[in-house]
């Protein structure tokens, strides 16, 4: 039975909401988008889509090879995988995000998705290319305790989709069992946010309770403010997805102890090793500008244009990798990447120089 890319059936709903919730927030006249910065969301979540397709059959048929050799128990109740599923997906998720922003080597991949210095739906699809290798030692006991790979890959699928619509700010406090039981708009507002008080909470996918029994709980009532500590300030989503790497290798060349370099990966993204300058405060994040480089009103049309063209060859790509000869995939992928770099570039070129040394980002 061939897997199913929910995903990829989902690109043009994930649009068709976008456009619903810039047409709201226009009439509310709140400026929620900025073109830049979403189509360098957009670029991220194009980027992670097309690459996995390497590997997503190796990801599957890791769990699958347990699940065959190793699991526990057979079900013959068809319902029972799917809740322990269901369960077990969003139990494993919320120690995979905690331990990602808790861990410099799990963070240097997490960080692609808090990048982003607004908040809504476009942010949702600004991923991280390796984030399904991080995130599948979590799920496999899954496997251990017969859950069909195909029902697995489903569920995870359903999760990510739910994640889409929490990335909201028009979706105000929802009152009831639901703010106790759900993971809600107020909820996750609250995890992209880089005030002191709201750093390090509400991890959950579709439920809040685990960030209730386990600590990590936050209301919100204070007006958040979007990004990293220290902005990435680029475009660039190659550099997106790689800079936090760049930033442990420096970190660890640095260190004076080689005790300390050898921790570098294993940390938090708060801790800086003995004898290297801790990071200068940045002020007040409400007043702290937005990284926003000129660019020309005639260029907008054909970045969309072009962006457009990009989104449905990597929507190809989504439905028909497996048919294709590995050349012919490899092609398709290198071609979404360049075109990706290309459009960042383009985003880009407004900034004073590319020579000015990047403010080095570090946690959201």
């Amino acid at each position: 039975m061939e897997r199913v890319n929910y995903i990829a059936l989902a690109v043009p709903f994930f649009f068709i909401l976008i456009g619903i919730e810039l047409v709201i927030a226009r009439r509310r006249g709140l400026a929620l988008y900025r073109l830049n910065d979403s189509l360098s969301d957009l670029s991220a979540g194009v980027m992670q889509q097309v690459v996995i397709l390497f590997w997503t059959t190796t990801l599957l048929g890791i769990f699958q090879s347990i699940y065959d050799k190793y699991r526990l128990v057979t079900w013959s109740n068809a319902v029972w995988p799917w809740l322990i599923a269901f369960i077990g997906v969003d139990f494993a998720y919320y120690w995979w995000h905690r331990l990602s922003h808790e861990v410099n080597l799990l963070w240097a991949v997490h960080v692609v998705h808090h990048s982003s210095e607004e908040y809504n739906l476009s942010v949702a699809l600004r991923q991280a290319v390796l984030s399904s290798w991080t995130s599948l030692p979590f799920y496999l006991p899954l496997a251990l305790l017969g859950v069909p790979p195909l029902v697995y890959a489903a569920m995870v699928s359903f999760s990510t989709l739910y994640q889409f619509w929490i990335h909201t700010r028009l979706v105000g406090t929802i009152r009831g069992p639901l703010n106790w039981l759900i993971n809600l708009p107020e909820h996750h507002r609250i995890h992209h946010a880089v005030n002191p008080r709201y750093l390090d909470k509400n991890y959950g996918a579709i439920l809040i309770v685990w960030d209730r029994l386990f600590g990590t709980y936050e209301e919100e009532d204070e007006a958040p403010v979007y990004g990293l500590t220290k902005p990435l300030s680029s475009w660039n989503p190659l550099w997106a997805q790689l800079h936090y790497w760049v930033e442990m290798a420096r970190m660890m060349r640095d260190a004076p102890r080689w005790r300390d370099k050898l921790l570098v990966p294993w940390k938090g993204p708060a801790w800086t090793p003995e004898g290297l300058a801790k990071p200068a405060a940045t002020g007040p994040l409400e007043t702290r500008p937005k990284y926003d480089p000129p660019l020309a009103a005639t260029a907008k049309p054909w970045l969309v244009v072009a962006f457009a063209l990009v989104v449905a060859g990597g929507v190809s790509l989504m439905l028909f990798a497996a048919r294709l000869p590995l050349a012919l995939r490899a092609a398709g992928v290198g071609a979404e990447v360049l075109a990706l770099q290309i459009i960042g570039w383009v985003l880009e070129r407004g900034r004073a120089h590319a020579s000015q040394p990047q403010p080095q980002p570090q946690r959201a």
